[in-house]
């Protein structure tokens, strides 16, 4: 499928285009399009659509136009609900615009490196894509016009650039003409107007030449009441002379044989097979061009094998036609194991060398140096890559003051004190993504190996964590080896612990475990002991107060710690107060734990993690749930979040989330089983109410098979029934079973005789939804007369509603009233909100029996408000189901049809299996409108 923007949206589905219909649906898909990878939030697409009054149904008809794409494009999977909104799958070489890009870097590069009919090509074949106005027809929408107005900017740059490579390869009859079009229509865009002089000049015509040149200058002062820029003044003085060099000027790398110019040309090679990092090469060409003439200085950040330095050189080839004085390197080894960093006196002596200032003219003292240094470049348009960088104190000796001057600095450290004294722009590296991971490797490796292989390519990206320099390594590896299958490379990476071993080359340089090293030596001991202890933790982030239990140490003396790593890009702060590392960096931290923490020393900093998050889980399920019955747990050992109301304790666990299954996994198989059991039994209400019964399953093995390991017949009994419990909600009844049976034998042996009836409140409700209802009922008394038995109020409510529910089923629906009636009084004697939205939605599902619809919506709609201040998404959905079927039988068929819809996107969220019931009630209920 193609997805075409460079001119009237179009999709190309390959036999015919596809047909989008509507101009919101239109706008939809671009939208989508251009927020790339990254979801497109609710908000964005209501604003896109609707702008800024949008109608009270706006959210709903959303999610019917994301419906309608989906058909559209054949492919429901093509767009993703992923939160806050949406996101389009779409590959790079789907997306013209992507393709355009792709082929104008290709072009760029290859004009560096001196190919200059690759060069042409590639960027002839860049340009032919465009069919006229990106969006058209789409221009009343914000995002679309600014993203066009981007699209038509990058168009000009590549064709001022397939402009060059036209002057550089002796064209420059050829374009004399376009070239006097375009000066027309931007006039003030120097770089063209000096084409067009150059074009002119090599052409015999010097006086025509000089009279753009005047022109400009007079536009220039008129409109803007600037000077043209040096680079224009130069060309200008030079074409009065007619100097002899002008032939060298055309913006370049390939100079006249015999009249080489005598700048500096310091840029290290281009590691060959670059691919990738497109958004952060077009980031630094448009900081370069944001910054006046030139000027400016950026700063590259990212943790140790990130990419920094290649994709500093790769970018500096790109843009070296742009500082036709020269362009200066040096490597400041700031993280060097085996030297300190580059006195910056030494390297202003190599820089001034390379710009011709002989030696008797350089001073001693430092700040002269700098100073003269600053002289010397100030009207020059030079290029100035400064590598490996230690911290501010060490490159501000070396910023160059001259406006058409750039800086680009790499460095390891945050570039905070550069951002603050000096203005630099920081572009921070992150790992590569999974395209383009596989094409650095079918970039050294070949297409042809690497798309023969994909599974083992996958677990190769996977064990090196997308960092460029483990991926280069194991190419490397596996170049070395052709007849070897990638798998077997694979499997040397499969086991963690030695996975630091199969990424070492021998060579400090390009080591894994070498090059982090440079960075952890530079800690102090407070940094290196937390960054030890966090590779500890099981999960993607972890959050202050975790951190503190973790390490052992007050709250603000672990901030302290904390911000000391991530200024070093040993940990990331990826959201305010949320530390993650890289996976290889965890395993590197997990690495130097073991060769300097004891065993018991780990093993008790995992337990107060543990700690923490079993004690905070149980605050949250105390305020989600306060009728539970919970365990009792000794008093906390250490330090748990404060949570005062359910809000608080949502935020708490969707932040903690992924970090909490991990945990269980973690306690598990260390030895804390009964940390595993208990933090899996006190999570269920959450899990439960957001519908996370996928991960319950998973987890709840896991914490089973700790609590058989412990032979903690209380914890296999509680997990024996939540494992029931959850299996019957996604339907698998069959599995269910031995569960609930096991459940009840053992809390018949404990005694326990609560828990046996909540049991059995499982079986009723999982027989009731095999249509096995004479059964469930059975098993609903049982539960009803244990929970008397014991006076146990919430457990009598809870089965008293149970039984209405069954008795309704069987026709007996006065006796259900009686009992749903009694069962709601109890709940609201105990305030117990959720239980009164189940008695509710059982009262409505009576009188829709009863042909009461009215009585029947009323209800529903109580319990649906009680449901949603409870974010409990299943229950909320299916009485949204059941309020549907009522207005579908009073003959509300568009009311009843918006209903479903709702039920619908909730139950799609959850991945339940339900939701093919409602879409089947959507496709056959008769409505005029569009669903």
């Amino acid at each position: 499928m193609k997805f075409n923007v460079l001119g009237a949206l179009e999709v190309d589905a390959g036999a015919e285009p596809v047909r989008l219909g509507s101009a919101k649906l239109r706008t939809l898909l671009a939208v989508l399009l251009c927020s790339g990878r990254e979801p497109a939030s609710v908000d964005r697409l209501l604003d896109a659509l609707w702008g800024a009054a949008p109608p009270r149904t706006a959210a709903e008809n959303l999610r019917g136009y994301v419906h309608q794409l989906r058909r559209a494009l054949g492919d429901p999977a093509r767009v993703e609900h992923r939160p806050p909104g949406y996101v389009l799958r779409v590959r790079a070489d789907e997306l013209d615009s992507a393709r355009f890009e792709d082929l104008v870097e290709r072009g760029r590069t290859a004009f560096a490196a001196g190919d200059l009919e690759a060069a042409s090509v590639l960027l002839r074949q860049g340009l032919a894509l465009w069919r006229g106005t990106p969006f058209a027809g789409l221009d009343e929408v914000d995002l679309l016009r600014d993203e066009a107005a981007r699209l038509l900017e990058r168009k000009q740059t590549a064709l001022e650039a397939r402009i060059e490579v036209d002057l550089a390869l002796g064209r420059h009859h050829d374009v004399v003409a376009e070239l006097s079009r375009l000066v027309a229509l931007h006039p003030l865009r120097e770089r063209v107007r000096g084409q067009l002089m150059l074009a002119l000049y090599r052409s015999g015509r010097q006086s025509d030449a000089l009279a753009v040149a005047r022109e400009g200058h007079q536009l220039l002062v008129a409109e803007l009441g600037l000077e043209p820029g040096p680079a224009l003044r130069k060309l200008e003085q030079a074409i009065l002379t007619a100097d002899p060099a002008l032939d060298l000027m055309a913006v370049g790398p390939v100079e006249a044989a015999g009249r080489q110019r005598e700048v500096p040309r310091q840029l290290p090679a281009s590691v060959p097979g670059f691919v990738g990092r497109d958004a952060e090469l077009t980031h630094l060409s448009e900081m370069l061009d944001m910054t006046e003439a030139g000027s400016g200085t950026v700063v590259i950040g990212g943790t140790a094998g990130i990419g920094k330095t290649t994709l500093a050189v790769r970018w500096a080839h790109q843009a070296a036609g742009r500082f036709p004085d020269g362009q200066l390197y040096v490597d400041l080894r700031g993280f060097d194991p085996d030297s300190p960093p580059v006195d910056p006196a030494d390297v202003l002596q190599g820089f001034l060398d390379a710009l011709g200032v002989s030696p008797d003219r350089t001073p001693v003292d430092l700040a002269a140096r700098s100073a003269l240094y600053r002289s010397v470049v100030a009207d020059q348009a030079v290029l100035v890559l400064l590598d490996n960088a230690r911290d501010a104190e060490q490159v501000q000796w070396l910023l160059p003051g001259g406006t058409a001057c750039h800086t680009v600095i790499t460095s390891r450290t945050e570039p905070t004190g550069l951002v603050v004294r000096y203005g630099a722009h920081p572009l921070a590296l992150d790992v590569l993504d999974d395209d383009e991971a596989v094409a650095l490797l079918a970039s050294r490796l070949g297409p042809a190996r690497v798309a023969a292989e994909p599974d083992a390519v996958d677990e190769l990206i996977r064990f090196c964590a997308r960092l460029p320099l483990a991926l280069a390594i194991v190419a490397a590896r596996a170049a070395m080896r052709p007849t070897f299958p990638l798998l077997a490379v694979a499997d040397e990476l499969r086991d963690e612990r030695g996975r630091l071993d199969a990424l070492d080359t021998g060579q400090p340089m390009t080591s894994v475990r070498a090059v982090f090293s440079w960075s952890y030596q530079h800690i102090g001991p407070r940094a290196a002991g937390a960054f030890r202890l966090l590779g500890l933790h099981p999960g993607p982030d972890i959050g202050l107060t975790a951190a503190a239990c973790l390490v052992d140490a007050p709250v603000a003396e672990t901030r302290a710690a904390l911000s000391e790593l991530t200024r070093a890009n040993l940990l990331q702060e990826r959201r305010p107060g949320r530390f993650s590392f890289h996976d290889l960096l965890r395993t590197y931290a997990g690495d130097r734990a073991a060769a300097h923490d004891t065993e018991e020393e780990r093993h008790a900093a995992l337990r107060r993690l543990l700690d923490h998050y079993l004690y905070t889980a149980d605050r949250v399920d105390r305020l989600l749930a306060p009728n539970r019955d919970h365990l009792e747990l000794p008093p906390a050992p250490v330090l748990s979040e404060e949570l005062t109301d359910s809000a608080q304790a949502w935020r708490w666990y969707e932040v903690e989330r992924h970090g909490l299954a991990g945990s269980i996994a973690s306690a598990a198989s260390n030895g804390l089983h009964a940390h595993a059991w208990r933090l899996q039994h006190v999570l269920t209400t959450c899990f439960d109410r957001r519908g996370h019964w996928h991960e319950w399953v998973v987890t709840g093995q896991v914490a089973l098979s700790a609590a058989r390991q412990a032979e903690d017949a209380e914890g296999q009994g509680l997990l024996h029934q939540g494992l029931g419990r959850v299996l019957a909600l996604l339907g698998r009844h069959e599995e269910a079973r031995p569960h609930l049976t096991r459940s009840l034998e053992l809390h018949r042996e404990l005694g326990d005789l609560v828990q046996q009836a909540h049991t059995e409140g499982v079986v009723a409700w999982s027989l009731e939804h095999q249509g096995r209802v004479d059964e469930a009922v059975r098993h609903a008394v049982r539960a009803l007369e244990a929970y008397r038995a014991v006076d146990h109020r919430y457990g009598e409510a809870a089965a008293l509603n149970m039984l209405g529910w069954h008795q309704t089923k069987l026709g007996e629906h006065h006796s259900a009233l009686r009992n749903c009636g009694q069962a709601l009084v109890l709940y609201e004697e105990q305030g117990d909100q959720r239980g009164c939205a189940h008695t509710w939605d059982s009262i409505a599902y009576t009188h829709h029996q009863l042909g009461n619809y009215n009585e029947a919506i009323a209800s529903y709609l109580r319990a649906l408000h009680l449901f949603r201040d409870l974010h409990d998404y299943y229950y909320e959905s299916g009485t949204l189901t059941r309020l549907g079927d009522t207005q579908h039988a009073a003959g509300d068929v568009n009311a009843a049809r918006a209903t479903w819809r709702q039920a619908l996107r909730l139950l799609d969220e959850l991945r339940h299996p339900e939701a093919s019931a409602v879409l089947a009630k959507l496709d056959t209920a008769g409505s005029p409108g569009v669903r």
